[in-house]
């Protein structure tokens, strides 16, 4: 990190530091993109969904769950809940 300015290294750090906000805003966004999604870009999503899970590190029976219902009412739930903490 020495590669780093000093300003630099700040941005790095808030990024981290916020880095679980920033994946449940991910997840909110997956949530509303797979109310309107058709067909193969449904899988896709739903990929998506399992990575940005697995980044906000949420416990893998639960993800789990949510896979196998490929619901988005119940990742809106989760989603709500992980972001009032």
């Amino acid at each position: 990190m020495s590669d780093y300015t000093p300003y630099q290294k700040k941005i790095i750090k808030r990024y981290y530091d916020h880095a679980d906000d920033i994946g449940y805003q991910r997840l909110s966004e997956l949530v509303s993109e797979l109310y309107l999604a058709q067909g193969k870009k449904l899988d896709s999503l739903w990929k998506q969904v399992e990575k940005a899970l697995a980044k906000v590190k949420v416990d893998e029976k639960m993800v789990e769950h949510i896979m196998a219902k490929k619901d988005p009412k119940v990742l809106a739930d989760v989603v709500a809940k992980l972001a009032r903490g």
